[in-house]
């Protein structure tokens, strides 16, 4: 029993010193195709991560201060309140929104009886807004990119391993196992690493596209709260 248990470790440990021997007797377009799709790979992670960080700052940094902004009416206070944060796409569009405002009103003050221009205000918060979702949306593409190019990588390093398997059939005139194994095998490794590339980038960009669409209703809500509260200033 301890014999057999110890003939299926030993070749369990052979199977996985075999890939990385496989890997570093692989052809050197197949080695160039399996480091892109690595690269592409551990930058995936690093955006995922980040990003997840980054929306979830964002998402607790607004609820946050849009609980504060409808318990208290001064804007002045909301304005302090709002440069404490960093992340905070809704902190951001207050401030534009609120600088155009005290803006107006001291135009205002020099020319009695003119009235506040809500569309200019209109105009300022949705430019702000723009900017906090171009911001939210940066390094996303990467993962679409990712997700739609690393399988035709492997792919490509697919079709050159199998083309290398043939090519030594042609050489050796042969066709056993011992001749096809190695190009066939590096072939698959791409195939396989192509997936593991493409199959989180895609799960997670379309996480990371709903997460970001939360906000951007968010946002949506608030430049009309906005508005509805800056109406009722004379």
């Amino acid at each position: 029993m301890n014999n057999l248990i110890l003939t299926v470790a030993q070749q369990g440990v052979g199977r996985s010193t075999n890939y990385l021997e496989i890997i570093a007797s692989a052809s050197p377009i197949v080695k160039l195709v399996l480091l892109m799709l690595l690269v592409f790979s551990i930058v995936s992670w690093a955006i995922i991560i980040f990003k997840l960080v980054e929306y979830s700052n964002a998402k607790k940094n607004s609820s946050r201060f849009i609980d504060y902004f409808r318990k208290t009416k001064n804007f002045s206070e909301i304005n302090k309140f709002a440069a404490l944060f960093q992340n905070n796409p809704l902190a951001s569009i207050f401030k534009n929104g609120y600088k155009e405002l005290m803006s107006q009103m001291g135009a205002n003050n020099n020319q009695q009886g003119e009235k506040l221009n809500h569309e200019s205000i209109h105009r300022s918060l949705l430019r702000a807004s723009t900017s906090e979702i171009t911001r939210l949306e940066r390094l996303n593409g990467f993962l679409a990119t990712t997700a739609s190019v690393t399988p035709f990588i492997g792919l490509f390093g697919t079709v050159w391993g199998i083309m290398s398997a043939f090519h030594e059939i042609g050489v050796q005139m042969n066709a056993n196992l011992t001749t096809v194994a190695p190009g066939i095998a590096e072939a698959l490794i791409a195939t396989a690493l192509g997936l593991f590339a493409a199959i989180p980038a895609v799960i997670f960009y379309n996480l990371l596209l709903n997460k970001l669409k939360v906000l951007i209703s968010e946002m949506e809500e608030f430049v009309l709260e906005f508005l509805n509260v800056s109406e009722k200033i004379r």
